[in-house]
């Protein structure tokens, strides 16, 4: 069976981005393909968490500070 699907690669593995009809554990091969919009949502990603770093970083903000304790 052959099906093409998208994913995101995070932390070194690839993460669908729909459930897969696929019995766990299942072996499988991978083709990758990266495409434009890849480049283009690293971008907004990497705009979004310094627009929330310059928000939270923030040393009177406890829950800020709980979550770097973690």
């Amino acid at each position: 069976m052959t099906i093409a699907i998208r994913a995101i690669y995070e932390e070194g593995k690839f993460r669908p981005l729909e459930p897969l009809n696929l019995e766990e554990h299942a072996v499988v091969t991978i083709a990758v393909e990266t495409t434009a919009e890849d480049n283009e949502r690293r971008e907004w990603l990497e705009q979004s968490r310094k627009s929330l770093i310059a928000i939270w970083d923030n040393e009177a903000d406890d829950i800020y500070n709980a979550l770097l304790a973690k």
